[in-house]
């Protein structure tokens, strides 16, 4: 679904709002965005199907019903990070407490990450699993930068400025990027350069291309296992030849924030193609 944006007059709050594509949700249990409120709303709240509790639940709920096919590294990292956000759930987070609690999410997720990637046989739940994993990241990478590039600064601040440099580096601190920036660019961040680490350099696992190119081999391994290809593999591969094809200065020049609302766009029907091809 496209982003909807009020511009400048855009908090950083509500920024956080619309890069998790919830705006509309929000608007119909609050009628005024604060710190407290976002905090809630992304973090817990049953009205928002994508909050990080309902995340949870619901990946602790799939595990359930196909735990024979996850090894027992993968269950224990759901079920520990399950019972540890409950805990948390049963406090009053304050803004303070953000961090901490962000923390234990990051480290659950990468200790499920790892385990899967470290455990799991290498067939057909595997490769399934890691298609939505490498959606949901090339969308959350995607929807970060646009909203970035459309909201944070606000219309009076110095594009390059100290307020934009900040803005910069802690989107790529969200994508645990701004060490690889310094490595890759040895220079000052500059916006078309953090566009080109987090969209064109394979190398970056964040990275849009990188996505698509792990969407691609894995879309072909079941192919492979199956003797069948179709539309979802033709959609990957296409994708990834454009973004390995492109520039920054041509994204650029044509619009960033167009080309990522077009991503973001045909990523969602690539799923939908996955979804048709094989779980229909």
């Amino acid at each position: 679904m496209p982003i909807a944006y009020n511009g400048a007059n855009s908090n950083e709050w509500e920024s956080a709002l619309i890069s998790a594509g919830g705006v509309d949700q929000f608007r119909a249990v609050y009628d005024e965005i604060t710190p407290e409120r976002v905090i809630e709303f992304l973090a817990f709240s049953e009205a928002n199907p994508s909050s990080i509790q309902c995340c949870f639940e619901t990946a602790r709920q799939n595990a359930r019903s196909v735990r024979s096919a996850l090894t027992s590294e993968m269950w224990e990292a759901i079920n520990s990070a399950w019972h540890d956000l409950r805990r948390f759930r049963s406090q009053k987070i304050r803004v303070e407490d953000l961090p901490r609690f962000l923390n234990l999410v990051k480290q659950a997720s990468l200790l499920y990450d790892g385990s899967a990637m470290r455990t799991m046989l290498r067939n057909d739940a595997f490769w399934f699993s890691r298609l939505g994993v490498y959606l949901e990241r090339a969308d959350n990478t995607a929807r970060v930068l646009d909203v970035k590039y459309h909201v944070l600064l606000p219309k009076d601040a110095e594009v390059g400025g100290g307020i934009d440099y900040y803005q910069w580096a802690a989107i790529l601190r969200s994508v645990s990027a701004l060490v690889s920036y310094q490595w890759v660019y040895h220079q000052n961040l500059r916006p078309w350069l953090v566009a080109d680490l987090l969209i064109l350099r394979e190398e970056m696992p964040r990275s849009l291309a990188a996505c698509y190119a792990a969407l691609s081999r894995h879309l072909d391994d079941i192919a492979h296992r199956y003797g069948v290809s179709g539309a979802a593999q033709r959609q990957a591969r296409s994708a990834h030849a454009r973004l390995t094809n492109r520039t920054v200065e041509e994204i650029f020049r044509h619009g960033l924030h167009e080309f990522l609302q077009d991503f973001i766009a045909d990523n969602s029907r690539l799923g939908l193609a996955i979804t048709n091809q094989y779980l229909a």
